[in-house]
């Protein structure tokens, strides 16, 4: 008859089930972590049209303060971009593309401008991409667009993602920023870090192979001896 002591092996298996027991587990999941927002900024507007009056081509630089506290601490923003005057069919309206990247319209020999996010530890960095509209008539700036996330710091570090947004001005003289109001609709996303594998869950791993090994070697000496 076979006899086959595996009696051994039970404290160790049962001590090491224990110990992973205390092991806290990593479950299934989303690999991103998602963020969507809104938030009101009071704007200040700065059109250069002596940029390239030869290509129709302007610099915008447009700052934002939040009319209340923004989520994350993004209270502030500057935005930098360049503007191509579209051919005018109303005297009185003149209609702009902008964009921060120069070869959009030609230039190549213009650094790739960008937006920022800021007031904290948490940033965001994007590109914008929008059209507006200038009334001479109405003494207004209408536009709208979106901004592409390409980075941030703090909880949006390599955030990508964009922001929607609509942005009403009054015009004012030339020489003198334009003020008005922007609302932006955030929707971003970033990486979920997912813990390594631990040391202790590794011992435990080891542990197990052990015990296996050993219950092998144990029925094989059994078989010898039948």
């Amino acid at each position: 008859m076979l006899s086959l002591n595996i009696t051994w092996p039970i404290p160790l298996i049962l001590s090491i089930l224990s110990f992973g027991s205390n092991i806290k587990t990593v479950s299934a999941q989303s690999t991103d972590n998602t963020y969507t927002f809104s938030a009101d900024y009071n704007t200040s507007v700065v059109i250069d049209p002596n940029f390239r009056p030869d290509l129709g081509i302007v610099r915008a630089t447009i700052t934002g303060e939040s009319v209340e506290p923004a989520p994350y601490g993004l209270n502030s923003f500057t935005s930098n971009t360049y503007g191509k005057l579209e051919p005018i069919v109303n005297p009185s309206i003149n209609k702009y593309t902008f964009n921060s990247d120069p070869t959009v319209f030609g230039l190549k020999d213009e650094p790739i401008l960008f937006d920022r996010y800021y007031g904290g530890a948490n940033e965001l960095f994007g590109r914008a991409s929008d059209t507006a509209e200038i009334n001479f008539a109405e003494q207004t700036i209408k536009g709208g667009g979106t901004i592409t996330i390409f980075g941030g710091t703090g909880l949006f570090k390599n955030a990508t993602g964009a922001i929607s947004f609509t942005e009403e001005d009054k015009l004012s003289p030339p020489g003198t920023p334009s003020k008005g109001l922007a609302k932006l609709t955030f929707s971003l996303q970033t990486a979920r870090q997912v813990p390594e594998p631990t040391y202790t869950t590794t011992l435990i791993g080891i542990g197990v192979i052990g015990a296996g090994l050993r219950l092998k070697q144990q029925r094989h000496k059994a078989s010898l001896k039948e």
